[in-house]
């Protein structure tokens, strides 16, 4: 279903979310005012955009969702945007992790992103030239890409400090098929992918996974047949992932969590193997959104993407919710 037009005084189209578990409004809004307004290339729709529908973060509506943004600035060319904005005063934006920043607005998220035709970025910081990069192809390694660029780069210690290392990657969706192509990138591990769906699972033994199995593998008695893991990545997040996770984990090996789900597991001494670390990983620095385009500059990073225009928002937002996508879905305002 294309999004209903709402003519207005502007210039420019932007998708409006009005309200919590509403539709988008396709609506003209005033032209963008700054020195570095971009011309929006392509944006990607993440889940992340489902949750802000949904009202599970604090948004402020009416609001322009869209956080995996390229386009054009009139003097670098093709850019991607980096898309947490922190407040650029407290320590975490002084070490450079922005996305961790206590006062953040993540464009998208809590104030306007890229579900338009133009866009004003506030510091030229966050714009990452792209190079040979295709703007279209490439816009989920904003955010998808990047979580998972950062997720792995929490395990490369573990991995490297043996010759044997093996990583578990719970859940092979976009971003576990991004996560299996970095650590097959990046390190000399053993990747094992566990997911219930048999189609993703030959498309990360397709990418490069080792050996894809189902959850219920690693689990109960058929865990005996298997070793333990140095790392282990759980992109869903379920009560049932952490406990595997807690379960496969060697003693001193690292389980990160990016999945949103809510799940919890128990942590104390004897809850978890002997100085087994736990921790969470959020989205990713700018200065690793840097490094992740000059991975992909040099590596084919593999990312099936269906082209979408900006009309077609609300269509974009029904087949995502169930599924109906193979990769990602990215909006192109100059498409239809």
């Amino acid at each position: 279903m294309s999004a209903e037009h709402r003519p207005n005084v502007g210039g420019m189209r932007a998708a409006v979310l009005h309200s919590i578990g509403g539709s988008f409004t396709i609506e003209d809004r005033p032209e963008p005012e700054g020195p570095d307004v971009i011309e929006v290339t392509a944006c990607g729709v993440c889940h992340s955009d489902l949750h802000v529908v949904d009202g599970v973060y604090p948004s402020p509506l009416p609001l322009v969702l869209g956080h995996e943004v390229t386009g054009v600035h009139h003097e670098l060319g093709p850019v991607m945007v980096y898309a947490p904005w922190g407040c650029r005063r407290c320590a975490m934006c002084a070490d450079g992790l922005e996305m961790l920043c206590p006062d953040g607005k993540e464009i998208g998220l809590f104030q306007d992103g890229g579900y338009t035709e133009r866009f004003a970025v506030s510091d030229r910081r966050y714009l990452h030239p792209l190079g040979s990069l295709d703007p279209v192809q490439c816009a989920p390694l904003a955010c998808g890409g990047l979580t998972a660029f950062r997720a792995v780069a929490h395990c490369l210690d573990a991995l490297r400090a043996r010759s044997t290392s093996r990583v578990l990657v719970i859940g092979a969706g976009g971003l576990g098929q991004f996560a299996v192509q970095y650590l097959r990138l990046l390190t000399d591990a053993t990747v094992v992918v566990a997911d219930l769906a048999a189609t993703k699972r030959a498309l990360a033994r397709d990418l490069g996974a080792h050996l894809a199995v189902e959850p219920d593998d690693l689990e109960g008695a058929a865990a005996s047949r298997h070793e333990t893991f140095d790392a282990i990545i759980d992109f869903v997040g379920f009560d049932s992932t952490l406990a595997l996770a807690v379960a496969r984990v060697r003693r001193q090996g690292l389980v990160v969590v990016v999945g949103l789900f809510g799940g919890r597991t128990a942590f104390g001494l004897g809850a978890v193997p002997h100085e087994a670390r736990l921790m969470s990983s959020i989205w990713g620095s700018n200065d690793q959104l840097g490094e992740l385009l000059h991975l992909a500059g040099r590596e084919t990073l593999r990312c099936t993407v269906e082209a979408v225009p900006l009309g077609d928002v609300n269509l974009a937002h029904d087949r995502l919710r169930r599924g109906d996508v193979e990769g990602r879905f990215v909006l192109v305002p100059g498409l239809g």
